[in-house]
């Protein structure tokens, strides 16, 4: 029953106002001439929008480019400073949460650990705590050199992160629509497992860390310290590295891509054509052994249970390993892969290095399935655990893909190692509320009142309430 609904001239402002901002961000800073052959506009409207987000502040001049026998073009781009941006990947270690600027300059950054493994690790309410503290602490540090995040600040117990948001697009324009100097765009959260968006915010399903439909952005507002103005943005971890990898790292210029997650457990993110934005997919839980090892999600035979780095080390303890006594996971994978290749050229440790090379076999041979399932052009490795683990593990992985795909989709993808570090998830947190600000134009989020619901609703509620059946019960 879907139709094409008319855009209005307020629709068609707010969208070349995005595609004036993503193409001086991401290819800025340009002239207008360029700007309007990259965005596909007309010269008036390039100048219009231009002309408009100068005088908000969003974009800025920065300087000119000569013209063979003509007047000189101004080149403009994004004002790095207009905004901020905060990127929250709650890792199965530790919480990290990170401030940026619109040039995803590192401002500031937190970190909470969550020592030890299980259920008692990842209690919500800690998690929660977790997140706020780290919020509060990197406002405070942005605050202190010298970030503006709007008027009345008061960081902690009820904090007030910026002034009241005006009208966005649909509600009139003029200084209360637009984005004040520094101001919180908003908070992107990389969470493990299915996020479900629901009507009343997303629910985190994380069966390996003991999370059945956990409301996370209700009960991060539930606090107080989080105030309904400020955007809250919740989505798989996986998918947020992916994003950052597609819009900054390894990815760009990738029609289609995989990205892998590889630290505790693995993840993975595919971006294809008919999902630009990419799709999150539990690909540690492909089952890859018949009645194999035990999952942490409770399954037999997953990936993760031979892949991810906690199931590594367990394996390498399994057959007589021994880590440094109290080392966290990172430090345990490093002495591991000392203990394979040792620095100084001695005999390497048969165990460690029979089960990294079983390890990139499991690995090799979960990333096929994903070659011949989605046939993308590359397949990028991040996470700490991929990255610590490093090129020579890669090597071995790749060799293992290529063995057990099929021939056309092997010959045309690449495997390399991510480009964003081990901290990309908060980066790929952050373009959350980044692409949500494209998305509106540059524009404030409109204030939180409920949209009216549509006459049928309301004409036909009694009748659907008195038909309805029961929760848990069936039609007759």
């Amino acid at each position: 029953m879907a139709k094409r609904i008319g855009r209005t001239v307020r629709d068609l402002r707010r969208e070349n106002r995005t595609a004036v901002l993503q193409r001086l961000y991401f290819d800025g800073p340009m002239s207008r001439l360029a700007l309007g052959s990259a965005a596909g506009l007309s010269s008036g409207s390039v100048s219009n929008v231009v002309a408009e987000l100068l005088a908000e502040g969003l974009v800025e001049e920065a300087g000119s480019l000569g013209a063979d026998g003509g007047r000189p073009r101004t080149l403009v781009r994004v004002a790095a400073d207009r905004g901020r941006l905060i990127g929250v990947d709650v890792g199965e270690t530790r919480v990290r949460v990170e401030l940026f600027d619109l040039s995803m300059t590192e401002l500031a950054r937190a970190e909470r650990p969550l020592p030890g493994h299980g259920r008692r690790s990842y209690d919500v309410g800690v998690v929660a705590g977790h997140i706020l503290d780290g919020i509060t602490e990197v406002l405070g540090a942005g605050l202190g050199a010298g970030g503006v995040l709007g008027s009345g600040e008061v960081l902690g117990a009820g904090a007030s992160l910026g002034p009241s948001w005006g009208p966005g697009p649909g509600g009139g324009h003029g200084s209360r629509a637009e984005l004040g100097s520094g101001e919180l765009l908003g908070v992107g959260i990389g969470v493990p497992g299915i996020v479900e968006h629901t009507a009343d915010g997303p629910l985190v399903h994380g069966q390996t860390i003991g999370w059945d439909a956990v409301p996370l952005e209700r009960l991060l507002r539930a606090s107080g310290r989080l105030p309904a103005h400020v955007p809250l943005f919740v989505d798989n971890g996986a998918k947020t590295l992916g994003q950052a990898e597609m819009w900054f790292g390894g990815g760009r210029g990738a029609r289609s891509a995989v990205v892998v997650l590889f630290g505790s457990g693995v993840g993975a993110c595919v971006v294809t054509d008919e999902s630009e934005r990419g799709r999150a997919v539990e690909w540690g839980h492909l089952t890859v052994r018949v009645r194999g090892r035990r999952c942490r999600c409770g399954g037999l035979g997953c990936l993760e249970a031979y892949a991810g780095a906690e199931a590594l080390l367990a394996r390498w303890r399994e057959e007589g390993g021994r880590p440094p006594h109290g080392a966290d996971e990172e430090a345990a994978l490093t002495a591991m892969l000392a203990a394979a290749h040792p620095a100084d050229g001695g005999a390497p440790d048969p165990v460690a290095a029979r089960v990294l090379e079983e390890t990139a076999e499991y690995l090799g041979a979960g990333l096929a399935d994903l070659i011949n399932l989605f046939q993308p052009e590359r397949i990028l490795v991040g996470g700490w655990a991929g990255l610590q683990l490093g090129t020579r593990f890669l090597e071995s992985v790749r060799r293992h893909a290529l063995d057990h795909s099929l021939r056309y989709p092997a010959a045309r993808v690449r495997i390399t190692l991510g480009r964003l570090g081990p901290d990309a998830v908060t980066v790929g947190a952050a373009t959350l509320p980044l692409a949500a600000f494209f998305a509106r134009g540059g524009y404030r989020a409109p204030a939180g009142s409920p949209a009216p619901a549509p006459a049928w609703r309301a004409a036909l509620g009694t009748r659907m309430a008195g038909t309805a059946p029961a929760v848990g019960g069936t039609a007759e």
